[in-house]
């Protein structure tokens, strides 16, 4: 399926992209994990659809940071 000439998993890529960059506009670093994880998470979708499983891998890696310095780090910094 195309839309402008553009398969979808471009698409998805663009898109991720897209969200990627927007995260590094945020100034609270709590905003900027969550944006940039949600990009993270759909340049995983387009990493397994193309079978290029460094892009995968490397941007789950980076959504488990995340969830890391969001969650798991926050506790123990209160505690």
């Amino acid at each position: 399926m195309e839309i402008l000439g553009i398969s979808y998993i471009e698409w998805i890529g663009y898109l991720a992209s897209l969200v990627l960059l927007l995260s590094f506009l945020m100034r609270n670093i709590t905003t900027l994990r969550y944006i940039n994880s949600m990009g993270c998470f759909l340049f995983v979708i387009y990493g397994v659809l193309l079978g290029s499983w460094p892009i995968a891998i490397t941007n789950g890696a980076i959504i488990l940071i995340n969830i890391y310095y969001l969650f798991i780090n926050r506790k123990t910094a209160e505690a």
